[in-house]
């Protein structure tokens, strides 16, 4: 690392994106993430909108519209 670093050409905010959302990676353990492949193979959906269920199910949180 540099003792100092110059930023008298730096631009404020170039990379903002207001409203950008961020994915947060999950890891499941071993047997559960093989429980949630199996229920997403059988009801062709991916791992993360089996996972999503599941949690919706047990909050009682209403599910999204489908884009």
């Amino acid at each position: 690392m540099k003792k100092e670093y110059d930023f008298s050409k730096a631009e404020r905010g170039r990379f903002y994106a207001p409203g950008a959302t961020f994915n947060i990676p999950v890891y499941l353990d071993k047997d559960n993430r093989a429980i949630v492949e199996k229920i997403a193979e059988r009801k062709h959906l991916d791992v993360s909108t089996v996972v999503n269920q599941l949690i919706r199910s047990r909050t009682k949180t209403p599910s999204r519209p489908t884009p």
